[in-house]
């Protein structure tokens, strides 16, 4: 009884820093944004005017919040889906194919994830300037004099997928690796007794690779769609802080801009609000749609 005892001691005092940390920084301020979002406050009076639902009415009306969600929405199924697609691909053709010096190309689509977001959205804004991008200067060889410089984060019809291409050029190699270390363990039987009953590479991939890789798949799928909402963020913070005239505004943007900047930290949590349950929901959907049979090999 003594030793249970003391076992369970040692493990209380092991385990509470951690707790302590996460009730401190994650549980409360979690806690205290939902408290905050019922009330009028501009974050740095003390008059706080509790207001009820009253923010979050708001919210169904407000315009500009309802472009920045739409814009959010673009991102995560844009990046989420195109990132994954290239990942497995690129992965399939290094692990399958005779391609030489393998861990050399994994180690050059790796490098974009080592760097900072604020480096790469500072790198694609200088290759998306008007007058001496690179984008630009590439095209002008094809058309000549005659070429008109496009505006690529100043225009409100492309700006947003100017954005998507920083996003998916920054991702695509992290989970590039992650899928051929998966793939790697997949026995060649499998693919040799496909060879031998007439499948071509294609049909290899997704009568074979697809459904034994599914449940990586499955996984990153569920965290890079959650991770690209924070991430849409950081880019936009750093490319275009939302214009122009907010056709870049994405979610947590508008949320940060409404909470610091025009001093309505009552409404800016309420946003905070909506992005928590439109994660949590977004997330909880995605393993629903996504849960499949686990294949043996």
């Amino acid at each position: 009884m003594k030793k249970d005892k003391a076992l369970k001691r040692f493990i209380a005092i092991c385990v509470s820093p951690a707790l302590i940390l996460m009730s401190v920084f994650m549980v409360y301020p979690t806690i205290n944004v939902f408290v905050m979002s019922l009330y009028k406050w501009g974050g740095l009076s003390r008059n706080k005017e509790f207001v009820g639902f009253n923010n979050f009415r708001i919210l169904i009306t407000d315009k500009n919040f309802i472009k920045s969600f739409q814009n959010t929405l673009l991102i995560v199924v844009l990046v989420t889906m195109i990132t994954l697609s290239i990942a497995l691909v690129f992965a399939s053709i290094l692990v399958r194919e005779k391609v030489k010096g393998q861990n050399f190309f994994r180690i050059i689509f790796y490098i974009p994830n080592i760097l900072s977001v604020v480096v790469i959205s500072s790198i694609f804004s200088a290759i998306y300037d008007p007058s001496m991008g690179l984008l630009n200067g590439f095209l002008r060889l094809f058309k000549g004099q005659d070429f008109v410089n496009i505006q690529w984060l100043g225009n409100q019809k492309i700006v947003i997928y100017a954005i998507t291409i920083a996003m998916i050029w920054q991702a695509v190699g992290y989970y590039m690796v992650m899928y051929m270390a998966s793939m790697s363990s997949i026995p060649l039987h499998l693919y040799e007794a496909a060879e031998i009953e007439g499948a071509g590479r294609i049909t290899q991939f997704f009568v074979i690779t697809l459904p034994l890789v599914w449940e990586t798949v499955r996984t990153t799928l569920t965290f890079y769609v959650i991770s690209s909402i924070n991430l849409s963020f950081l880019f936009v913070k750093v490319m275009t802080s939302g214009g122009p005239d907010g056709a870049s505004n994405v979610i947590l943007n508008y949320m940060y801009n409404q909470a610091y900047t025009n001093s309505s930290y009552g409404y800016g949590m309420s946003i905070g609000v909506t992005i928590f349950l439109f994660s949590f929901i977004l997330s909880l959907t995605v393993n629903k749609l996504t849960k499949r049979d686990i294949y043996q090999y």
